[in-house]
């Protein structure tokens, strides 16, 4: 039979949950609302960067009329400052595209209704997530740097899955492998070099997301606790306790798939994502 103590333990920690649940509800709207303005000025942005080009390529037009009045060292300037500014252009399109790109997939997977299968391109969503989960570490631990190494099959068809859940799946674990090789960092080992490695791929027909770092590991104890609710090794304030409680029901409830993971204490963890194929 539980303590009084016990029971007002359970107490604290939901009203705690209480409060993450309200953060991240105005989150989910502060988001949104960043996005939209956010993808304006970027259209703005895309839209120059083509006028731009345009505007170039007549200038290359009007300046084979008036060649022979310029001297070929000038000329040649010219037309290498053009090309310069040509290929910026293009890297400016390219880079905005793919901002554009990254905001509309961020809408449509918090738009989703609740377990709604929409067809999803799952390297293209893990690639944005574990980047989103990168960036969202370095704004907030001191001193985080880390090499993030990728590999995707290519082939894969879109899959049926509900893409919030999944991405957030995905999300909680690279969160947490970043947090450990960031925390292994803190030690002071000399010639560490914390790095994360992301693999999807297929396996039979299944479709598996690893995410493996050579962080701190995993104790026995942690090994034993790691799906229950409100178990955390992270300080207060730094984790709920429901990260791989939430990752595990999305991707074996709603996605009839299964969680494995391998970790030695100290030395590595890889956690790995399986999911039937439904293309």
């Amino acid at each position: 039979m539980e303590t009084t103590e016990q029971l007002k333990q359970q107490v604290e920690n939901l009203q705690e949950q209480l409060k993450q649940q309200e953060k991240l509800a105005s989150l989910g709207l502060l988001t949104a609302g960043i996005v939209h303005e956010i993808r304006n000025p970027l259209n703005f942005v895309i839209n120059f960067g083509k006028l731009s080009r345009d505007l170039i390529k007549e200038l290359g037009e009007d300046l084979e009329d008036v060649e022979k009045d310029v001297d070929q060292e000038t000329l040649e300037d010219i037309r290498d400052i053009m090309a310069s500014l040509d290929e910026n252009l293009q890297k400016i399109k390219e880079h905005g595209e793919r901002a554009i790109s990254i905001i509309q997939n961020i809408l449509l997977y918090s738009r989703g209704k609740e377990d709604e299968r929409i067809p999803t391109d799952v390297c293209k969503l893990v690639k944005e997530y574990v980047w989103l989960s990168y960036h969202a570490m370095r704004a907030n631990l001191k001193d985080f740097n880390i090499s993030v190494e990728e590999q995707y099959d290519e082939g894969i068809p879109l899959q049926s899955v509900v893409p919030q859940d999944l991405s957030r799946a995905v999300l909680n674990v690279m969160n947490n492998a970043c947090y450990a090789v960031w925390e292994k960092s803190q030690t002071g080992l000399k010639d560490y070099k914390p790095t994360v490695s992301v693999k999807v791929a297929r396996q039979g027909n299944e479709l598996a997301i690893s995410i493996t770092d050579n962080g701190t590991g995993m104790s026995a104890e942690v090994k034993q606790r790691l799906f229950d609710t409100f178990f955390t090794t992270k300080p207060t304030g730094q984790g709920t306790g429901l990260g791989m409680y939430i990752t595990r029901k999305i991707i074996e409830e709603k996605h009839q798939g299964r969680i494995e993971f391998d970790s030695e204490h100290g030395q590595f963890t890889t956690f790995t994502l399986i999911i039937p194929l439904k293309a």
